[in-house]
């Protein structure tokens, strides 16, 4: 997930996320591997899929939006018009696109403008100390969730977008496991460590069975059944 940084000064690359569940289910499972998250920070905001910016800086993202808003405006059908003259409320405002509610109808309509402020935006009078906490409070704002895998013992994180399905989150680990989706069993990660392994939790029916509906919560651990 590449993070664009506004105003403040960051590491530029990849940093890794100390998950401290994913790190609590390393040591009690012991996979031979484990996959990380990593957060990419870049001066891009462009091409990142969320914003940090100070709260000095986060006015020239409201500037870029409201510029967007006015060369297009007069160039446009009505539908598109009146989007646009919605959105400039809120950029006038101040209030980021992101946190503005739009119907399905207009949220398809809004990928033909780059606005910067679609993307979700963290402002901070300044940086907190830890940058895991940084990465943390951008999943808040992105609304992502964390849910895991433990498949031949490879343990790995997904992030996904709460409220999701866990078919949608069986087409995120691989596309055959959405297009064969049986069933999925599903354990939350604090059950989980609470007991001795899988087997003891399935023997307390702490493990659930669930079909493609649904929905993710996090710290979910899942497995998914499908057929080829």
């Amino acid at each position: 997930m590449r993070i664009g940084c506004l105003g403040f000064e960051l590491p530029q690359g990849k940093v890794k996320y100390k998950d401290s569940r994913l790190l609590k289910l390393e040591e009690k499972t012991s996979p031979k591997k484990t996959h990380h998250f990593f957060a990419e920070f870049t001066q891009d905001i462009e091409s990142a899929a969320a914003v940090v910016s100070s709260k000095e800086k986060s006015i020239d993202l409201f500037i870029s939006d409201l510029e967007i808003v006015e060369k297009r405006l007069t160039k446009v059908d009505s539908r598109k018009e009146a989007l646009l003259n919605k959105c400039n409320q809120f950029l006038e405002k101040e209030t980021p696109l992101s946190e503005v509610e739009f119907s399905p109808e207009e949220l398809i309509l809004l990928k033909d403008f780059p606005f910067l402020t679609l993307k979700p935006l963290l402002i901070l009078e300044k940086l907190p100390s830890d940058i895991n906490q940084l990465i943390s409070q951008v999943l808040e704002k992105a609304n992502l969730i964390f849910f895991y895998t433990l498949v031949r013992s490879e343990l790995k994180s997904w992030l996904i977008k709460r409220g999701s399905s866990v078919g949608e989150a069986a087409g995120k680990i691989h596309s055959d496991l959405a297009k064969g989706f049986i069933k999925a069993e599903v354990i939350n990660f604090q059950d989980f460590i609470n007991v001795h392994n899988f087997s003891e939790a399935r023997s307390k029916g702490l493990v659930k069975v669930v079909g493609r509906d649904y929905l993710v919560q996090d710290g979910d651990i899942i497995e998914i059944k499908f057929s080829v």
